[in-house]
């Protein structure tokens, strides 16, 4: 029986599944969104959460901007294996979370994928809304103001450019250094 035991063990070792997790996270952090399985979103929303917790503690205790809490990056370190991640951690994320007390991340359900039939997931970061941002500058140019009755299309460029030139009845001059050629037919 299973009686309070916590965690998931994603059919992994021991040691597979901490690397695991340590994987999501990583690309968690640096991508700020990730596509995986709704079990493994779970748990490392768990993992994650605590690694957020301790670089926003860490930077709200720093007193002044070069005193950096080197024992918090190096707990961090020792569970992300990524340089990247953790400056990513500290320099962007803990100091957009330092308010929120918790809940730094959301997992959306997605459905089920073709060829296993498993639970997909999107597992992102409240405060860092990539997919929404993206799709709110696509309806914002999608809804700018336009003249009244022009149509953005080729043709209707041309066509206004000729029935411009017609109502203005200016003939367009030829360059200045074909100053011999021929006039242009039809003007």
């Amino acid at each position: 029986m299973r009686h309070q035991n916590s965690g998931r063990k994603l059919n992994r070792t021991a040691s597979h599944r901490k690397a695991t997790l340590a994987a999501l996270c990583t690309a968690l952090i640096v991508h700020k969104r990730i596509k995986t399985t709704v079990a493994k979103a779970k748990e490392t929303r768990m993992f994650v959460e605590k690694i957020i917790t301790r670089a926003k503690n860490a930077v709200a205790n720093e007193t002044a901007p070069d005193k950096k809490n080197i024992a918090a990056r190096r707990e961090v370190f020792a569970a992300l294996r990524s340089r990247e991640a953790v400056s990513s951690l500290f320099k962007d994320i803990a100091p957009k979370v330092a308010t929120r007390p918790g809940g730094y991340t959301r997992v959306v359900k997605l459905g089920r994928r073709l060829g296993d039939g498993a639970e997909l997931a999107v597992l992102e970061l409240v405060d860092f809304n990539v997919g929404q941002d993206k799709a709110a500058a696509k309806t914002a140019k999608k809804s700018a103001p336009r003249k009244k009755g022009t149509v953005k299309t080729k043709k209707s460029k041309d066509a206004a450019t000729a029935s411009e030139a017609v109502e203005q009845k200016t003939v367009p001059s030829a360059p200045e250094t074909n100053v011999g050629s021929p006039p242009i037919a039809g003007s």
